[in-house]
């Protein structure tokens, strides 16, 4: 992980390129407190509890208040909340705006809605399969920004398969093509990392990578949220820009060239 007494443009460039991820302090520490907030006080909301003194604590405790059958209501609350708060997508990108800016490109595409993760202790529900975001059809050319909001750690966190074993693992995939992932993750699972973030940092990683999360045997809930971005001008797959992607960051010469007419009258 990255610290902030280090030269940060450096290491984190460097990091990035040799694992495919790179964990690094919240640039925003201000910005990322907001959205816990808003996290907690809307998962409250859904729950008929009072808005949560110490949001972080809420959220952590989440298993004992959420029964497995009501937690996709209470995700659905939370992301209306998000969608309804004008100031969310602003705040999520000033967590790791320069940390986007040096390693994705400084003109910026954002997904347009937000991915929710709530998982409880023991909850075989809320599972997300060993893949890589490439498999379906997505841009190679671009990186998530997963923020978790609690500390996230051991199976309460994500977990990558580390780039020096992924492309041996990509080299074997097809002898599993009938016994499926989960036959695969069995057989890689000696190779997983799972990404120590704790409450206060950011990922940012490619999803070239291959990941995905297993079941939480942790004691505290995982509450995470990931956002795409890909530079503005990089090529797109099945999810286009105004559809899957709005602009975000448009450089004023990108503006004017946008706007630019060619005059009309002349021969040559």
């Amino acid at each position: 992980m990255i610290g902030a007494g280090l030269p940060y443009t450096r290491l984190m460039v460097h990091e990035f390129l040799e694992r495919r991820y790179v964990v690094a302090p919240a640039e925003d520490r201000t910005a990322l407190d907001r959205i816990r907030a808003l996290v907690a006080a809307a998962a409250a909301t859904s729950l008929g509890e009072p808005e949560p003194a110490d949001p972080g604590a809420y959220l952590d405790d989440a298993g004992s208040r959420i029964d497995p059958a009501r937690l996709n209501g209470v995700r659905l609350d939370v992301i209306a909340a998000i969608e309804r708060a004008p100031w969310f997508r602003d705040a999520y990108y000033r967590c790791a705006a320069r940390l986007l800016d040096e390693l994705v490109g400084n003109e910026l595409a954002m997904q347009r809605s937000v991915g929710f993760s709530i998982q409880l202790p023991q909850d075989a529900s809320s599972l997300l399969p060993l893949h890589s975001d490439v498999w379906s059809e997505d841009s190679p050319f671009e990186a998530v920004l997963w923020i978790p909001l609690v500390d996230c750690f051991g199976t309460k966190s994500m977990f990558v398969v580390p780039h020096e074993r992924d492309a041996y693992w990509r080299s074997r995939l097809h002898e599993f093509e009938r016994e499926g992932v989960e036959a695969f993750f069995e057989a890689l699972q000696d190779d997983v990392r799972y990404l120590d973030v704790p409450y206060g940092s950011v990922l940012v990683f490619a999803h070239t990578l291959m990941h995905g999360n297993r079941i939480n045997r942790e004691a505290n809930a995982r509450w995470s949220l990931n956002v795409r971005f890909k530079g503005l001008f990089t090529p797109y797959a099945d999810k286009r820009l105004g559809d899957f992607f709005e602009p975000l960051v448009v450089r004023p010469l990108t503006r004017i060239g946008l706007e630019h007419g060619y005059p009309t009258g002349f021969s040559e």
